[in-house]
């Protein structure tokens, strides 16, 4: 088995390493569009590379991301970017979102919309 084989991420499952791939990049691209996962703030967001739990100098994958304001992600007083350890206190790890934003993804742009309001 490979290295990459074994790897798990943060909640034990097995990750598949997109990292720099079209596919990728497609998926960053789609998780933009979508709101704020901590304040709601309508996008385009930042995408975020999800950071909680991890350990050691692997990269998550590109598919491992969350949309993220610019406040929430690197500019606020308790951006996860800022202090991690306060962004985790006011809204948990940031791969706990990671099913949320599985589901926005699946949904129409109508239907997005309606879960934040």
């Amino acid at each position: 088995m490979t290295f990459l084989a074994r790897l798990k991420g943060p909640m034990g499952q097995k990750v598949k390493a997109v990292r720099g791939t079209a596919e990728g990049r497609r998926h960053m691209a789609r998780v933009a569009q979508l709101p704020c996962v901590a304040c709601h703030r309508p996008g385009p967001s930042e995408v975020h590379h999800c950071i909680c739990g991890r350990f050691g100098q692997r990269k998550a994958s590109d598919t491992d991301t969350i949309p993220l304001c610019p406040e929430c992600h690197r500019l606020g007083p308790i951006a996860i970017h800022q202090n991690k350890r306060a962004w985790v206190d006011a809204h948990g790890p940031d791969y706990g979102f990671l099913p949320l934003v599985a589901a926005q993804l699946n949904q129409t742009d109508d239907e997005i919309l309606g879960d934040w309001f």
